[in-house]
């Protein structure tokens, strides 16, 4: 069987190929990465974890056209599969259980304040 669960790192890029739809290409995920998280992520970490979600399911990939700016060579682009919609689902429902059990801190009371 399958892992379908998700690290913290491979949430976050499966998120991040969400937020990008067709601009979701390794280098372009990485410079969100940073942009969002303020760290640094080496291509080659983006790379392994993107294959990685392929392999899980989580993702799938095609090559787009070739562009001018890098030369005539094309970017492989990710999607996000139902499968990996269905991960990311759990995983924050999994989050958000666990943050309304904490006292003084559940999302909904914040929601509720207006924070």
């Amino acid at each position: 069987m399958k892992e379908t669960k998700l690290g913290e790192f491979e949430e976050v890029l499966l998120l991040l190929v969400g937020i990008l739809e067709e601009d979701a290409y390794a280098f372009k995920i990485a410079e969100e990465f940073e942009a969002q998280s303020g760290r640094s992520a080496s291509i080659g970490s983006v790379h392994s974890t993107l294959d990685r979600l392929k392999e899980k399911g989580f993702l799938t990939s095609e090559m787009g056209q070739p562009t001018a700016e890098r030369g005539g060579r094309r970017k492989r682009i990710y999607t996000i599969t139902n499968v990996g919609r269905n991960a990311l689902q759990a995983s924050r429902d999994f989050k958000v259980n666990l943050w309304n059990q904490y006292p003084g801190l559940a999302i909904d009371k914040l929601n509720i304040l207006g924070l």
